[in-house]
């Protein structure tokens, strides 16, 4: 939690305290906890995470029987999740089983000892279901734009397949692989040394036969990029890069279907003790890694997969998500695309000026397109789309102080996880967001000095059309209904204002950032105003 996070929770009480809630996702391999604080204008805070290891389905594939001593440890960690969530207030709690617990035979004797040892009801969802929520989870946390990706989940018991675009999904399978399941049908016990050539290929046949059906429709569904999410994906992604590039995997890397190979060969040429100790591999994964490998191989062989992108997102994240869009007042956000919704929470957890932050995100817009039309910039939809979001959010960090609020706006942006961006273009917004005030962009500032000089120069561009916007309605009155910049010969640039008749605060704003603007677009700045009133662009879709 950021400094003053805390007293953002607290002072979130001015909208509404909100209800505690608590997801469980009880997995093959893990079991996982997500608590947040949900809020009544559909914005939420996460209280807590937690994952444990239970290996629910070992041992379990051989006779489709769940193991007691499998059932007792998932009966104990699940009881501690439900006193965690509960020690953070959650009074409701939502908590599902997958593919080990459908599949068990004595699955009903498994329910009825969670249910009273653990106080807690779990519901077993079915293998379309869970593809369902973790589509729901991953696609949520990425930019897809126009595109339509390809998500792989391997699980311990099953892996998912989706084909899904930003506004829904296609096709969405499960079939009956996963790490754990081929770790018991391939290995027996004590089973430590290297996987042979012949055995990893024995497992990519069975992969093969059974995916047989699955494949053949993946094919005739296109897709523009391959998301794989789960454990086993991520390990991948950290073995291949850290051995093969030096450095840890990033959040914006892909991981090419090369080194996806190459990554399973040096792992499965070593004897279980060796991997235990292979850098970015959990020493609790090692022993399914290979299984989990060969799966995940075995479909980019088949699909022509040439580069995967990799999620921590997933099921969980989903069934979250799926709560909110249940909810009478998350019925706005389901117009809204993912970068949109937020980008919302994040101003609504704030209790940012909403009616202020729209209108200002409406000017910037406007000063953008003259702007472009004038000749001033040559940036396209994209760095419109930026500049948008960093004036929505440029006043986040009020919900601290006024004092320096600006560099509070540009740490809430930059550590809140926004969903559908990737590391670049939160930079911009949260850079432009910090200059929409006080000191112009300086190569002296460390928040400045680490972006490259192309960004540099958009924070710059950017940044002054955001300074003018926020001028433009110092007041928080909206009394400047239009902002058109016009260019006025090759050295000058007018600021054509409507509906500005009483807005003398404003328009001494804007003339106070005419040396500024003087600097980034060598132009020189005059202010004209009319008192008509025009219809605008709009912003970002308003939650009615």
């Amino acid at each position: 939690m950021p400094p003053g996070g805390a007293r953002m929770i607290a002072n979130s009480k001015r909208f509404g305290a909100g209800r505690v809630v608590g997801f469980i996702d009880l997995g093959t391999n893990s079991v996982r906890l997500l608590v947040v604080r949900v809020f009544p204008n559909g914005t939420y805070t996460t209280l807590g995470r937690d994952k444990e290891s239970v290996r629910l389905g070992e041992g379990e594939f051989r006779d489709n029987r769940l193991q007691p001593e499998a059932m007792q440890r998932a009966s104990l960690v699940l009881g501690r999740f439900v006193q965690t969530a509960r020690s953070l207030g959650a009074h409701e709690l939502h908590a599902v089983a997958t593919a080990a617990t459908r599949e068990a035979s004595n699955r009903d004797l498994f329910l009825k000892r969670v249910r009273q040892h653990a106080n807690l009801e779990l519901k077993v969802i079915s293998g379309k279901e869970e593809a369902r929520l973790i589509y729901l989870g991953v696609s949520n946390g990425i930019k897809l734009g126009r595109r339509t990706g390809l998500f792989i989940d391997i699980g311990g018991g099953s892996t998912e397949v989706i084909v899904g675009n930003h506004k829904g999904y296609a096709y969405l399978d499960t079939m009956r692989l996963g790490a754990i399941r081929l770790t018991s049908k391939f290995f027996k016990r004590g089973e430590d040394g290297p996987v042979s050539d012949r055995k990893y290929a024995a497992i990519q046949r069975h992969v093969r036969s059974t995916a047989v059906r699955v494949l053949q429709r993946l094919k005739q569904l296109p897709s523009d990029v391959a998301i794989a999410s789960s454990g086993t994906a991520e390990s991948l992604a950290q073995v291949a890069s850290l051995r093969f590039r030096g450095r840890a995997f990033g959040a914006d890397d892909t991981l090419s279907a090369a080194w996806l190979g190459r990554a399973a060969a040096y792992l499965r040429s070593l004897p279980l003790r060796d991997r235990r100790k292979v850098e970015g591999l959990n020493p609790q994964r090692a022993d399914i890694i290979v299984s989990g490998a060969a799966i995940l191989e075995t479909l980019v062989q088949e699909l022509g997969i040439e580069e995967l992108r990799t999620s921590e997102r997933g099921l969980q994240d989903g069934l979250l998500l799926d709560y909110l869009h249940r909810q009478e007042h998350h019925e706005p956000f389901k117009e809204l695309s993912v970068r949109e919704q937020s980008v919302l929470r994040l101003g609504r957890l704030c209790g940012f000026d909403e009616p202020h932050a729209r209108h200002v995100a409406r000017l910037a817009l406007e000063l953008f397109d003259s702007a472009r039309d004038a000749g001033l910039l040559e940036y396209g939809e994209e760095e419109r789309e930026l500049l948008e979001y960093a004036a929505l959010l440029h006043d986040a960090g009020m919900i601290l102080s006024h004092t320096n609020h600006q560099a509070h706006s540009y740490y809430f942006i930059k550590n809140a996880d926004l969903l559908g961006f990737d590391q670049d273009e939160v930079s911009v917004i949260a850079t432009v967001a910090l200059y929409h005030r006080k000191p112009a962009p300086q190569r002296s500032h460390p928040e400045f000095a680490s972006l490259d000089r192309a960004t540099q120069k958009k924070v710059r561009e950017l940044g002054a059309l955001l300074r003018l916007a926020e001028s433009l309605d110092r007041s928080h009155a909206g009394l400047v209904r239009r902002a058109v910049l016009r260019a006025d010969g090759r050295k000058a640039v007018v600021l054509e204002l409507t509906g500005a008749r009483d807005a003398m605060l404003e328009i001494w704003g804007v003339q106070s950032q005419a040396k500024a603007f003087r600097k980034v677009f060598a132009r020189d700045l005059s202010v004209t105003g009319t008192t008509g009133v025009h219809a605008a662009p709009k912003p970002i879709a308003a939650a009615r």
